[in-house]
């Protein structure tokens, strides 16, 4: 196993306050007045809750508070106990497992993920939009779970909250909240494969007799080793929250949260699909390209505050602020080229270091209210949000002391012993600022009592500058007035069913420009969506069937390269998605919970040709769980099978012919069992990847493939009450 440093991780202030407020955590109400059996009953309605798998409502598609049946979209919910059910312990991991999302892992740091054809680039964290920059990986997609009590998945176009964006699917992870009057634990250790290793507490508390102040900390550390060989990480995650009832119809909440990442010998690049004479590669799963001396660290801190009032029982208001600051720290080592199948020799390399960083402030005001008119009442929420980002990379030069670049010795036997260079300063490399203001309405219209209208609208100005070191002078995008409307319908055809049809614009601005250096107009298009929706048993189980279609013009085509080697693009019309969505979850039995969703799609360009053809056309992604009845229920087992159709991209091959790569259609089977050893004290076994599939994601850009992970293991033990 890995020794880590002592001190690899500074005292850092929240981890500070967290020492201080944890005695103020586990205080106990001793007033022998207190009403016990109203907050017995409250607590245990609420864990209730906390073990389903679907949530009342939600806010993620449209603000109005509506539940999972009454959305007109297509809406995931991944709550905390399914997330702890299937040991999904970063947003990787619960993306992996909802219906219609694929994650395509380039390396061992940098991943994507996609809905109906095109890249998700819609991340909020409480509703609050968020960027998320994959080329330079600071740490998002492996965000911890812990964070959080459940994430919410809306596929299609989510304008109207979200503003600009791709028509593929918004994720909203709900943050957890002091919400507890009552002392409340979750501790957890496990071990697994690999010699990872974690520990997470998360403990919340009423931090006065009366309740009025409540109070959460949550602390995760992990570490671990990988299949990949020399690949270390280490994480630390903590979160401390409070809840203040400042008024009898006033509540003010702030926190503050802090993830650090530190990865040894990550992987930049994948490897090489083809050997030097055109034949392919066969690399063990444990290959990697990296150095001993590779490094990517991450760390992002996230703080935020909302005041809610409520006017009275039909109106309320939300004020909100939140900033983010985000930084990542790389020095990695990229090889290139086609080995000899013999020799290993002729691979080339390249050493990069950035030093990246990306601040962001979010305010937001919100007020929801219902109202009664033609006999009817009817909801209505207005909002308005203003965001700024900045972000900026610096770079750093390799030198090796020898005025060159050190040749990659027999590849076939890489062990990551390459020389270590001298960085130099950092310099600039790229910057961008972007601002939106956005003000939205949504309405939702009770025609008839089984027939409801959702009608809205987002008016967004938009304006965007930066710089690329490798592109001469800046670039800057505006726009003002910018109007997204969003158009849905609900009937209800009985108490459990009902169909539903939505409408929505999309608006993508691009920095890509044309032959006369011209920035291209936004992506513009429209996504449909029609479909049937049903809830059960109280909204504890939730089916959904969904087809839909998605077209976008203007998007950015490469349509030339100008003598000074820049590529220049041309907008092209007529990109297409259309396909069709099932999916089943919750509870079919107080003992018996379940997940199911299988996803389609088709994605062409204006030629009729494939769009993003890495990206499977069909997914299966399912998981249950079942707690065994009598003198067995101690014991809970359950397992899921994720499958995907097969996927290709087109590459040159050494012999400098363009030859198709494939990833054949392959399935994961996953399984887990609990044993409740004590009411509060719980041993719980998951096991992915039973079958020890291999199969690995492609890298297309340089005809590289990174592997999927081997068969794992992880046993955790829960106290929890």
């Amino acid at each position: 196993m890995h020794h880590y440093p002592t001190g690899a991780f500074k005292a850092h202030p929240l981890m500070l306050a967290m020492a201080m407020l944890l005695p103020s955590f586990v205080y106990a109400e001793t007033n022998e007045n207190a009403q016990l059996p109203t907050i017995t009953v409250k607590a245990a309605d609420e864990n209730q809750e906390k073990k389903a798998y679907t949530v009342k409502k939600t806010t993620t598609a449209v603000p109005l508070g509506l539940s999972v049946k009454e959305t007109p979209q297509s809406v995931s919910v991944v709550t905390e106990q399914r997330m702890k059910d299937q040991g999904l312990t970063s947003l990787i991991d619960v993306a992996d497992n909802v219906t219609g999302i694929n994650v395509q892992r380039y390396e061992t740091n940098r991943s994507s993920l996609h809905a109906r054809g095109f890249q998700i680039d819609n991340y909020q964290i409480d509703g609050v939009p968020t960027r998320y920059d994959q080329p330079w990986s600071s740490g998002e997609t492996v965000t911890s779970t812990a964070l959080f009590d459940r994430v919410d998945v809306v596929r299609g176009a989510t304008g109207l909250m979200t503003g600009p964006g791709n028509p593929s699917a918004a994720i909203n992870m709900i943050r957890k909240r002091a919400t507890s009057k009552v002392p409340t634990a979750n501790l957890e250790v496990s071990g697994g494969s690999w010699n990872n290793y974690r520990v997470m507490g998360d403990i919340a508390n009423s931090l006065n007799e009366s309740g009025a102040l409540r109070g959460r900390a949550v602390a995760q550390y992990e570490q671990g080793d990988s299949y990949i060989d020399l690949l270390k990480k280490q994480a630390l995650t903590t979160l401390v929250t409070g809840e203040a009832d400042i008024a009898e119809n006033t509540v003010l909440s702030a926190g503050v949260s802090y993830q650090e990442n530190k990865t040894d010998s990550p992987m930049w690049g994948g490897l090489p699909v083809w050997y030097s004479d055109g034949t392919r590669t066969k690399w063990d799963r444990s290959k990697t390209t990296s150095a001993n001396w590779a490094q990517w660290d991450s760390d992002y801190t996230n703080l935020f505050a909302d005041v809610t009032h409520s006017f009275n029982d039909n109106w309320n208001a939300k004020l909100s602020y939140s900033r983010g600051d985000r930084n990542g720290d790389s020095k990695l080592l990229f090889l290139s080229g086609y080995p000899d199948s013999n020799t290993g020799l002729g691979s080339g390399a390249f050493a990069g270091s950035y030093k990246v960083n990306t601040t962001q402030d979010d305010v937001s005001l919100q007020v929801n209210g219902k109202f009664g008119l033609w006999g009817q009442q009817h909801e209505l929420t207005l909002g308005y949000l203003y965001s700024k980002q900045d972000f900026n990379a610096d770079s750093r030069t390799a030198d090796f002391g020898c005025g060159c670049v050190p040749s990659v010795d027999n590849f076939n036997r890489w062990n990551g012993n390459y020389p270590t260079p001298t960085w130099s300063a950092t310099s600039f490399y790229e910057t961008s600022n972007s601002k939106q203001n956005a003000a939205y309405v949504a309405t939702r219209w009770t025609i008839i009592d089984p027939l409801k209208f959702i009608l809205g609208g987002r008016l967004t100005d938009f304006e965007k500058t930066g710089a690329v070191v490798y592109t001469p002078g800046s670039y800057q995008l505006k726009y003002n007035n910018e109007f997204t409307p969003y158009v849905g319908v609900v009937y209800d055809i009985n108490k459990s069913i009902s169909a539903y049809a939505s409408y929505t614009n999309i608006f993508q601005p691009q920095a890509e420009k044309d032959v006369n250096g011209t920035v291209l107009d936004p992506i513009e298009g429209n996504s449909t969506e029609i479909g049937i929706k049903s809830g059960w048993f109280d909204g504890k189980l939730n089916g959904t069937l969904a087809l839909f279609q998605i077209q976008q013009d203007n998007l950015a085509q490469q349509a030339g390269i100008h003598e000074n080697k820049e590529v220049y693009y041309r907008a092209a019309k007529g990109t297409e998605s259309k396909g069709f969505e099932v999916e089943l979850t919750g509870e079919i039995l107080p003992s018996w919970k379940v997940t199911a969703g299988y996803s389609q799609f088709k994605a062409t360009d204006v030629n009729g040709d494939d769009v993003n053809s890495e990206l499977p056309r069909k997914l299966v992604q399912t998981f249950t769980t079942y707690q065994l009845p009598g003198k067995l229920n101690a014991l809970t087992v359950g397992g899921g099978v994720n499958w995907q159709s097969s996927t290709y991209v087109m590459a040159g091959n050494p012999l400098g012919v363009s030859e198709k790569v494939e990833q054949d259609a392959y399935a994961l089977v996953n399984l887990m069992a609990r044993y409740q050893l004590t009411k509060d004290f719980s041993a719980q076994l998951n096991i992915n990847n039973l079958f020890d599939k291999e199969y690995y994601g492609i890298f297309p850009a340089y005809g590289q493939t990174t592997w999927g992970t081997p068969r794992n293991a992880t046993l955790t033990l829960r106290y929890q009450f």
